[in-house]
């Protein structure tokens, strides 16, 4: 009986404290909703933007920053909903893959490896990382595309609190920000320099983000029309691999590969950016 008390007790003080974050997710996801996809022809291409991306950007209006509705101790206790908040995506993804095993195992060399290639931009983001100032969020932030599955998984390993997870979050919210933009207009660029079948552009546009996907498939569509049916299977079918064998690369490449690095280049590169942030500080202090 105490403990339901308490139980009852709790979460009736989280509701008090956070009801304002869940309705205003509501009415964004309503306004975002009711805007849907706008697409702007870009060259044979399509600029698209998703209501993700309106969401987000409602989010950061609403922020301690611009129009202060929220206060900063509610995006701290926003920060840890979100991962309770893609539970049931995560859980889709997983009945998709299994679902799916048949598609994985007749997947030819090129759908199965391609994951190998998400590894090569740790080699150029983690030193960028670093001499932006990141710490340890360096690690959560360039071991992957950081989409909700990393998500999960970089919080299960290192926490909700730990700037690793504070790392992947932050590209999560940039990826839906920016990635889908850039991925639709990236692939209309690169379509256009025929370097790249067809085929070849929609087996990379699966990277393990269906919004990204969607994206980058939709300009394609658009630039190759006789081919539309065979790109989107494509894709499709490289999303669903991607999700599947992304986790597994960043648990045992992904991730060791980022730990390796931090500890090797961190103590160099971290001086550059200690040594920028001292001045920015001197020159303010010396203002004031």
């Amino acid at each position: 009986m105490k403990k339901e008390k308490y139980v009852y007790s709790s979460l009736k003080s989280r509701i008090q404290a956070e009801w304002k974050i869940y309705v205003l997710a509501f009415v964004f996801i309503l306004i975002a909703d009711s805007i849907g996809q706008i697409k702007i022809p870009l060259g044979p291409g399509n600029f698209i933007l998703f209501p993700i991306f309106y969401a987000l950007i409602l989010g950061v209006l609403s922020g301690p920053q611009v129009t202060k509705i929220v206060k900063s101790k509610e995006v701290k206790a926003a920060s840890k909903l979100v991962i309770v908040a893609i539970c049931p995506f995560i859980a889709k993804l997983g009945i998709n893959a299994g679902a799916s095993i048949e598609t994985v195992i007749s997947a030819g060399p090129a759908l199965l490896l391609q994951e190998f290639g998400n590894l090569g931009t740790i080699l150029l983001a983690m030193p960028l990382a670093l001499l932006l100032g990141l710490k340890r969020e360096a690690i959560g932030a360039t071991h992957s595309i950081n989409r909700e599955t990393n998500l999960a998984l970089i919080t299960d390993m290192f926490g909700p609190d730990s700037p690793e997870a504070r790392g992947s979050l932050s590209i999560y919210v940039v990826g839906g920000m920016v990635g889908t933009i850039y991925f639709g207009f990236m692939v209309s660029v690169i379509a256009m320099l025929n370097i790249f079948h067809p085929y070849a552009l929609g087996m990379a546009s699966g990277v393990g983000a269906g919004i990204m996907m969607a994206s980058a498939t939709a300009s394609l569509t658009e630039i190759y029309p006789t081919m539309a049916n065979q790109i989107s299977a494509l894709a499709s079918a490289s999303e669903t691999i991607s999700g599947i064998d992304g986790i597994y690369m960043a648990i045992f490449v992904g991730i060791p590969l980022c730990n390796f690095l931090y500890r090797k280049l961190e103590p160099t590169l971290g001086k550059f950016a200690d040594r920028r942030a001292e001045k920015r500080a001197a020159k303010k202090k010396g203002e004031a």
